[in-house]
């Protein structure tokens, strides 16, 4: 029986975090879980082509938009389930338990947050958005999104747009479950302007979006 998850890596110069990323991916391979990775890249200038292919990943090249690159990395994969993930996150060790035990469910499955940081500000950033994932179902990307591949066709699958195309595909899928196993990730951003700042930041970028506005726009206002 071949292993059961296509892993889809959406790429733009991830040289620096993209080893890590696939360190914890072996796991899944051991386990007999993860059929093929497939890094989806939008025209990286560093290193991160060259450690794709020393992984054996699946390349795809293509114009730089996360949602467009997800799209195309979906598209690609053969197996049963999808495994979505960025390349600024790991999953933590021990994770391949619990996605063997929640696939007989057919649920989408997300992780829960937690930051690559120590302190307070880590914990209650991350501890909001796993309150959101758990109480309205809405996780975003950086948290990983495990789900069946015809769910996602039947959803419609990521819509080619540079932001919120986590939330836009979330939003048409059946409820989302939240693993009890973290994806750890990248606290850069946070780091660079602040977490209260970033925080609120996000809450204003989603607030936004939900009333309509261009995920162009805002995605230029999220890069600065």
């Amino acid at each position: 029986m071949p292993a059961p998850i296509s892993v889809v890596i959406p790429t733009l110069n991830a040289a620096d975090s993209l080893p890590r990323v696939f360190m914890a991916l072996y796991e899944g391979v051991q386990e007999g879980l993860i059929r093929q990775v497939i890094v989806s890249d939008g025209r990286s200038s560093d290193l991160t082509l060259d450690i794709a292919d020393d992984a054996g990943a699946l390349i795809l090249q293509g114009a730089p938009s996360r949602g467009g690159q997800l799209r195309r990395g979906c598209a690609a994969a053969t197996s049963e389930w999808l495994l979505v993930l960025h390349a600024d996150t790991e999953l933590q060790q021990g994770w391949t338990a619990f996605v063997s035990q929640h696939l007989s469910t057919g649920q989408p499955a997300c992780f829960r947050l937690r930051f690559r940081a120590q302190g307070m500000a880590p914990r209650i950033v991350a501890g909001w958005a796993n309150l959101r994932s758990q109480v309205l179902g809405l996780p975003y990307g950086d948290q990983a999104l495990l789900v069946r591949k015809t769910d996602y066709e039947r959803a419609g699958g990521y819509p080619d747009q540079p932001l919120m195309e986590d939330v836009a595909l979330v939003r048409a899928l059946p409820a989302v479950t939240s693993l009890r196993c973290d994806a750890v990730t990248s606290a850069e951003r946070y780091t660079r302007q602040g977490w209260l700042r970033r925080g609120a930041r996000n809450l204003w970028t989603l607030t936004r979006y939900f009333l309509g506005a261009d995920p162009q726009k805002l995605a230029r206002a999220y890069r600065r």
